[in-house]
């Protein structure tokens, strides 16, 4: 049985699950169990985000309540992703970091600094352009 064969963007390492869908342009990772270092979770997490930029996606919604633990590794990946798609042009937004996860987030003084939602529609409409109207 081969592992590989039609999952192109589903991943699960022993601690992270990774799904993907997309709502319109914006892409959004439902993202459950932990992005740490020892389990290779937190590489699964950056390759995904990795193949995502290359091919094109700009706008990244990261679905975190049911992430449970997010390590340094973790906080790098998405760090490194949000500063690539700004200089791109692009977004990625938060979206209801909660437990260990929004103290980690809080710790690195990253709720300040990238977008963060506890409402998955007022995050969705945060990816329009400003002062674009929807019948331009």
């Amino acid at each position: 049985m081969s592992g590989i064969g039609g999952k192109h963007f589903t991943g699960d390492v022993v601690g992270l699950q990774v799904s993907i869908r997309e709502i319109d342009d914006v892409t959004v990772l439902d993202l459950r169990g932990r992005s740490t270092i020892d389990d290779g979770s937190s590489e699964l997490l950056g390759d995904h985000l990795r193949k995502l930029v290359a091919g094109g996606v700009r706008k990244l919604l990261l679905n975190l309540v049911n992430l449970t633990q997010v390590d340094s590794s973790g906080i790098s990946v998405i760090v490194g992703t949000y500063v690539s798609l700004q200089r791109q042009g692009g977004d990625l937004k938060l979206l209801c970091p909660c437990g260990r996860v929004l103290e980690v987030l809080t710790v690195f003084h990253l709720l300040n600094t990238i977008p963060t939602f506890e409402d998955e529609a007022q995050a969705m409409a945060s990816f329009q352009p400003r002062g674009q109207s929807a019948a331009s």
